[in-house]
């Protein structure tokens, strides 16, 4: 039987590493792209040059703008600002777009569904994130037992990052040569500037800090991802 998978990517940081990290295990990879009105649309063109450039010969970009119409978040309204710093207390950011990997992960099933694959990707992390609710382990376990019961089709949600701190995600890229790639190419800012970004949203400031934590560690961060690969 062919193995193939379906990843949610964005084009970020840490989709681009779990589709690097996916593409020696998989005969076939979908890569689906949402367009739902982000205020960062640039990554849209992101993602696909980046399937293009590391081979994944079928891309979907979905048109999802109804998600723009229901859901009030500063990545989806230009009249909100994006923080740059980061959330303090019980509040969630006001770059949280309530339901978004809900209808993500649903519609990537969907889509998995009607081409037999048997897994769907994402790259959601609780270990070093902004603390969207969206992206903890418990989630993505209920609504994969939701899709799998509504559809009656086996399908497993694979969370390759879900434990790992930005330091090792940088790691995992580094450990199949394309740290360089998903550094200068990946886009991951708020404000919709590839590479470093703006250096002050949310985003960009975990992802320098994993950087700057991997690089000054290089070997240790190594060993330590290793540890958790085989944990996993």
């Amino acid at each position: 039987m062919t193995k193939k998978a379906v990843i949610v990517f964005s084009g970020g940081q840490d989709s681009t590493t779990c589709l690097i990290q996916a593409l020696p295990h998989y005969d076939e990879i979908h890569c689906i792209t949402f367009d739902y009105g982000q205020r960062h649309r640039a990554e849209i063109e992101v993602a696909q040059t980046l399937s293009k450039k590391l081979g994944v010969k079928v891309h979907k970009v979905l048109d999802v703008s109804l998600l723009n119409e229901l859901a009030i978040s500063s990545l989806t309204r230009d009249n909100i600002p994006v923080p740059t710093t980061s959330r303090s207390g019980e509040k969630l950011p006001s770059t949280f777009v309530p339901g978004r990997n809900i209808l993500f992960l649903t519609l990537a099933s969907i889509y998995a569904y009607q081409v037999q694959a048997q897994t769907v990707i994402t790259g959601v992390c609780e270990t070093d994130f902004s603390g969207y609710p969206d992206c903890r382990d418990q989630f993505v376990r209920a609504l994969n037992v939701a899709v799998e019961s509504g559809m009656d089709y086996p399908l497993k949600f694979e969370t390759p990052l879900m434990w790992l701190n930005k330091a090792q995600i940088w790691a995992l890229a580094d450990s199949h040569n394309q740290l360089e790639l998903v550094r200068d190419h990946t886009l991951t800012c708020y404000n919709g500037l590839m590479g470093s970004g703006c250096g002050e949203c949310d985003a960009c400031r975990l992802r320098a800090k994993g950087l700057r934590a991997y690089l000054d560690n290089r070997a240790e961060t190594m060993e330590s991802l290793s540890k958790q690969m085989i944990l996993d």
